[in-house]
This record gives structure tokens, C-alpha cells and sequence, in this order.
């Protein structure tokens, strides 16, 4: 296993870029060089290419000690990318830099170990703030999605916003009718996991059966009421 190391100054922070688009790319590396205690190492334009490029910078004793990480993007997805870099480099951090602050991506990426969530729309100064928070130790959320993360837990969210997009999808094909398998072929999913999906859908809804299921749904809207 590799250790973070840097081949600047103790007190400089070794950085790695990962996004695809070159533009955003290169905007971030501009201003991480211009602040100081921050370096830019490298930069890579997915997760695949991140691992790579994190493997050459170990083996040249580079291995910054924080990752800046999009979460859309091709080949290998940010979320993924999380557990893989600290599987292969347990000692780094990972700061997550998105578009999206959806509740469902945000816990996704802390639970794949995350050290920070900010939104692309952040001040560059935040973004510098959360590369120094995640060096310390810390976790840096962006304002909105720490807001959206503490009234969930205050909160919790009932009926249909307590379903994933997936959920959701599940719930509207039971309201169609549709038998576990026939779940499964239209998802792609092994009939095994339809029926966890579909269980998990009930429990959330606090119902027992799927005529139940079938009814939350028309009555939200998912689907048409049979005739419609």
C-alpha cells in the first residue's frame, strides 16, 4: 500500500485534478498554483485515468495527499473512483467537486469515503478551504448540501421522497403490474434483486402489499389510473 508523500515541502499540499472537461480542468489547476500551500501534481480525466496517473505519481514518490474528483464522468464514475483510489491509496483524501448535490449522490460519495462535497458553483476560496479541511482530517460539506443532509437526518424523508430514482422506477412498474421477473427483464436486474428492490419499495412506503403499492402510485401520479 502506498502512503502519501509529496515531493514539494511538508507544509505544501499535493494535488490531483480529476475531471472531464479540460476547461474546468484547467481553470482549477490555474487557481490551486496560485494559492498558496497548494500544488497541483497532475491532472486526469476520469477515475480509470486517475488510478493510473496516482500509480506513476507513487512509484515517483509525487502521491499527492488530496484528490479533487468530479462524479459524472466517463469510463470509471467519480462515486466509483472513491473506493478504488483509497483501497489503493488508503492515506489520501478525496474532495468531491460536482454539479450535482442530489442527497442520494452526496451520501453515495461520503459513504465511498469522501473527505468533502462542494457544488461547481462554490467560491474558489471554499474549494482551497475544503483541499486544507480534507488534508487536516476534516470533512467540508458545501452549505446547501450540509442544509439538505441535516433535515434529512432531522427529518426524514416519507412517502415517495423517501424512494431512490431506482425505487421509484420499481414502484411504477408494480403499479403496471409486473411480476418480479418480468421487473427484472425490463431493468436488467436479476429477478433476486427486483424483488429486494420491491421489498425495500414496501417497507419504505410502510405497506404489505403490492395492490397497496400499485394505489400509492396512481394516487401520486407515477402512472395513469387504469382507463386513464
Amino acid at each position: 500500500m502506498s502512503t502519501a508523500v509529496s515531493g514539494t515541502a511538508s507544509d505544501v499540499i499535493g494535488v490531483l485534478v480529476v475531471d472531464d472537461h479540460a476547461v474546468v480542468r484547467r481553470g482549477l489547476s490555474a487557481y490551486l498554483e496560485s494559492t498558496d500551500g497548494i500544488q497541483v501534481v497532475d491532472e486526469a480525466v476520469d477515475g480509470q485515468d486517475a488510478l493510473v496517473r496516482l500509480r506513476r505519481l507513487a512509484g515517483a514518490g509525487r502521491l499527492p495527499q488530496v484528490v479533487l474528483m468530479d462524479v459524472l464522468m466517463p469510463r470509471m464514475d467519480g462515486i466509483t473512483a472513491i473506493g478504488a483510489v483509497l483501497a489503493a491509496h488508503p492515506g489520501l483524501r478525496v474532495v468531491v467537486l460536482t454539479s450535482f448535490g442530489e442527497l442520494e449522490r452526496v451520501q453515495a460519495a461520503l459513504q465511498a469515503g469522501a473527505a468533502g462535497y462542494l457544488l461547481k458553483d462554490a467560491d474558489p476560496d471554499e474549494v482551497a478551504a475544503a483541499i486544507r479541511a480534507a488534508h487536516r482530517g476534516d470533512v467540508h460539506l458545501d452549505p446547501a448540501v450540509a442544509g439538505r443532509l441535516t433535515r434529512h437526518l432531522v427529518s426524514p424523508p416519507t412517502g415517495l421522497a423517501a424512494l431512490t430514482a431506482r425505487e421509484r422506477s420499481i414502484l411504477a412498474l408494480v403499479a403496471r403490474g409486473l411480476s418480479n421477473r418480468q421487473i427484472a427483464a425490463e431493468l436488467h436486474i436479476s429477478e433476486r434483486t427486483a424483488r429486494t428492490h420491491v421489498s425495500h419499495v414496501l417497507t419504505k412506503l410502510q405497506l404489505s402489499s403490492r395492490t397497496q403499492a400499485a394505489l400509492v402510485a396512481i394516487r401520486e401520479g407515477l402512472v395513469p389510473p387504469p382507463g386513464a
